[in-house]
């Protein structure tokens, strides 16, 4: 059973001066409408326990604060961290919403469909599409409806659903560019591929993964100016070590947007562009963002220690 915390205890633990590292394990769509004030986003979906044991390596031994819509999620993230050795992750009881309510801080940002809401449509879907399908075409099609009960059914039982994952790595959760009718109807569509995947269509899916560059390869086409550097950990990460000659282009920055000019400066297109951050995780969904917008990267497992430990030359400050 996970530990929890109300918002009022999380806020007080705040407001009293100690550190508190949160994160939320909601899509980055849903984190971009509205999150507590000084929560990080990690996906569910994203969530890797060891990356994120390597992150806090400095103090592993600290309360980790889970947050998602209204708990669910987060007790979910809490017993997966819990089953890899985290001992102190607390879910925060009621998740953003209830911390809203309670008057905690939160930044508010464009509106999204949650993944709540996503799953029921959906599901509604594909009832009523077996529904239709068995009476006008073929009764076998009833059957369609009938596995989307036993489905939601089972979700309800284990408090997991499979749906709800596999809706959390489309698109339109992602950050983009993408707004009005043009985003809406990429977004129904998307829901139908979805629904695809979850009987058994997998080849619908298109996730970016860390390239098979080695680190000799890498650090070797870095001093022939053959590629950049782009490290897109936040600005006190990069003070406090960094590679020489990198670029810093923070995950956060690219979520709340960056301008063409700025994208043009870190990312010169006559060379190859890796990214790099602290252990893997942020720099995939910093590829996510920079694909959309055109560019051809190639994310790198290894974090910054490793490549500090590889020889690539190390800075410190600005």
């Amino acid at each position: 059973m996970s530990r929890s915390i109300s918002p009022q205890e999380l806020e007080s633990i705040r407001r009293g001066g100690q550190g508190i590292d949160l994160i939320d394990v909601r899509t980055p769509v849903e984190f971009r409408e509205i999150h507590v004030e000084y929560a990080r986003n990690l996906p569910l979906d994203r969530l890797d326990p060891a990356a994120l044991r390597k992150e806090l390596q400095g103090n592993p031994d600290a309360p980790l604060y889970v947050i998602c819509r209204s708990g669910s999620r987060g007790r979910q993230a809490c017993d997966k961290l819990a089953a890899a050795g985290f001992t102190q992750a607390v879910n925060v009881e009621g998740g953003t919403l209830a911390c809203e309510s309670a008057g905690v801080p939160v930044v508010r940002g464009k509106k999204a469909v949650s993944l709540e809401r996503q799953v029921r449509i959906a599901a509604g879907a594909l009832v009523l599409a077996g529904a239709v399908l068995g009476y006008f075409v073929h009764p076998y099609w009833i059957g369609l409806s009938a596995f989307v009960g036993a489905g939601l059914m089972f979700a309800g039982i284990t408090d997991t659903c499979g749906m709800a994952m596999m809706l959390a790595r489309m698109p339109w959760n992602r950050i983009s560019g993408g707004t009005g009718a043009g985003a809406s109807c990429r977004a129904a569509l998307g829901l139908f591929v979805a629904s695809a995947m979850a009987f058994g269509f997998p080849q619908f899916a298109a996730a970016i993964d860390h390239t098979t560059d080695t680190l000799p390869q890498v650090k070797a086409a870095f001093e022939a100016k053959k590629a950049v550097l782009v490290d897109v950990r936040e600005s006190s990460e990069w003070k406090a070590g960094h590679v020489k000659g990198a670029q810093s282009l923070p995950l956060s920055a690219l979520e709340k947007g960056v301008s063409a000019a700025e994208l043009e400066r870190a990312l010169p297109k006559d060379r190859i562009i890796y990214l790099h951050c602290q252990a893997g995780r942020r720099c995939l969904l910093a590829a996510e963002i920079l694909v959309k917008k055109g560019y051809q990267v190639r994310p790198l497992k290894p974090g910054f220690p490793a490549l500090r430990d590889s020889g690539f030359p190390v800075a410190t400050g600005e």
